[in-house]
């Protein structure tokens, strides 16, 4: 098959150097953006209910950029003006930069892991110590708890946010050569979408193993996956594929 187009299930990126951009180009194919799923936050009263005092906490630890938004949201809802000294835990480099958006950077404690949740270990052994706030949506991997707690760690959830399906019906008659997914819930909400979807011609790019599995237990096909070792990002992944099928024909 010759790849022409490609629909990936998240927002356009904001940035014009944004990889996506550069593949489109370079490969001469169509990237369209579309999020399957979105967020809603919770309200200050909905977290009071959930018991939630932030003085209570001298760390937080951030694992997506939605987790930073609702958090300093909820934070000046509920009139609480965030020490100085807060320690902010942010799975990544790029949550870590976005903190930038709320904080002085340079001014503020803040920890970065690498990529996975499992790398932010060893931060988390240095200040075990800490009272963690995990803000979070409604949705959570279980090795994110695990961990914290095979930690021994002071730690308690709060959910920020809920994820909820995006209504696709628009795309209802609209057909790409490629699908890809980041999450178990952009997989649910395909199908909630379009309970009588069947994948044909249609390869699925997936990224992370729970991605990975939930694919497969939907019934599809997984052709192309990241991260591996050689192709650690999305896009390298979907230029490797491309460039293979063009070699085939």
């Amino acid at each position: 098959m010759k790849v022409k187009s490609i629909l990936v299930s998240q927002p356009a990126p904001k940035t014009k150097q944004s990889p996506y951009f550069e593949l489109s180009e370079k490969q001469k194919v169509k990237i369209d953006f579309r999020s399957f799923i979105h967020v809603e936050g919770k309200s200050a009263r909905e977290v009071r209910e959930q018991k939630i005092d932030f003085s209570d906490h001298d760390a937080v630890i951030f694992t997506s950029k939605n987790a930073v938004d609702h958090f300093f949201r909820l934070a000046e809802d509920m009139r609480y003006k965030i020490p100085d000294d807060m320690r902010y835990f942010c799975q990544s480099e790029a949550i870590a930069y976005y903190l930038q958006k709320y904080v002085v950077y340079r001014k503020r404690k803040i920890y970065v892991g690498k990529r996975n949740f499992e790398e932010m270990v060893p931060l988390f052994k240095k200040y075990k110590d800490g009272n963690f706030l995990l803000p979070s949506s409604d949705k959570l991997k279980p090795s994110i708890p695990k961990v914290l707690d095979d930690l021994g760690l002071k730690w308690k959830r709060a959910i920020f946010y809920n994820t909820v399906i995006s209504d696709l019906s628009d795309l209802e008659d609209v057909f790409y050569d490629i699908l890809v997914f980041f999450s178990p819930s952009g997989i649910k909400s395909l199908f909630k979408n379009f309970p009588d979807f069947k994948q044909n011609n249609t390869k699925i790019a997936v990224f992370g193993n729970t991605t990975v599995k939930a694919a497969e237990d939907a019934g599809l096909k997984v052709d192309i996956a990241a991260p591996t070792k050689e192709t650690p990002s999305m896009t390298m992944a979907l230029e490797k594929f491309i460039e293979k099928e063009r070699s085939n024909r």
